[in-house]
C-alpha cells in the first residue's frame, strides 16, 4: 500500500496509484479525492523511495513515519508546520529521529514531512510499513516497459550475429 502513495513535483498533496494507462498513471489525490492522469514528463516519486538524511546511514520514509506515528500514537501532528519556526521544526524532528544530519535535513524537508505524515493521517493511512516483497504498481509498470524495451533488442542482435556468421563463412569458403 505504501508504494502506491505518491508525490508528484509540482503538484500539491499526495496521490494514490490507481490505475496506469498508456504513457500515464491515473493518480487520486488524497486531499480531496479527485482523479487526475500524470504523463513521463511529470516527475512522480514513491514515498517507499524517498528517505531521510542521518549521521550514520539514510532512513527510509517509511521508517520516519512510523517513528513519528508512535510519537503522535497516530494522531495529526502536535507542531504547526506553518507557525512553527526552524529551530522548534528541529526540535521537533530530533525527538523522534535524534541522530539526523542538521546540515543536509532543512526545515523545509521537516514542514513537508509533518504535513506528509498529517495527509496520510487524514486519508486513514496509518501502517507506515513497506513489505520487502510487494511491489508497487509503479514498480511493476516499470519493469514490464524494459522488459518490452529488451527483448527486440536482443532479437535484433542475434539476427545481425546470425547474419555476420553466415558472412564470414561464405567468405571463409570462397578464401
Amino acid at each position: 500500500m505504501f508504494k502506491d502513495i505518491l508525490a508528484i513535483t509540482g503538484k500539491p498533496g499526495l496521490f494514490k496509484l490507481v490505475s496506469r494507462g498508456n504513457n500515464m498513471l491515473i493518480v487520486e489525490s488524497l486531499i480531496d479525492g479527485k482523479r487526475m492522469p500524470t504523463y513521463a514528463r511529470d516527475k512522480i516519486v514513491s514515498l517507499a523511495d524517498v528517505s531521510m538524511y542521518t549521521m550514520d546511514d539514510d532512513m527510509p520514509l517509511s521508517e520516519v513515519l512510523t517513528k513519528l506515528g508512535e510519537m503522535e500514537q497516530l494522531n495529526k501532528s502536535s507542531v504547526d508546520p506553518k507557525k512553527a519556526d526552524n529551530q522548534q521544526l528541529r526540535d521537533y524532528f530530533a525527538k523522534f529521529v535524534p541522530n539526523f544530519d542538521q546540515d543536509r535535513v532543512y526545515p523545509s524537508d521537516i514542514k513537508k514531512l509533518i504535513v506528509w505524515y498529517n495527509l496520510l493521517i487524514d486519508a486513514g493511512i496509518k501502517d507506515f510499513t513497506v513489505d520487502e516483497n510487494e511491489e508497487g504498481e509503479v514498480a511493476i509498470e516499470e519493469k514490464k516497459q524494459e522488459t518490452k524495451k529488451a527483448a527486440p533488442k536482443a532479437q535484433v542482435k542475434t539476427q545481425k550475429s546470425a547474419a555476420t556468421s553466415v558472412k564470414t563463412g561464405v567468405g571463409a569458403r570462397k578464401g
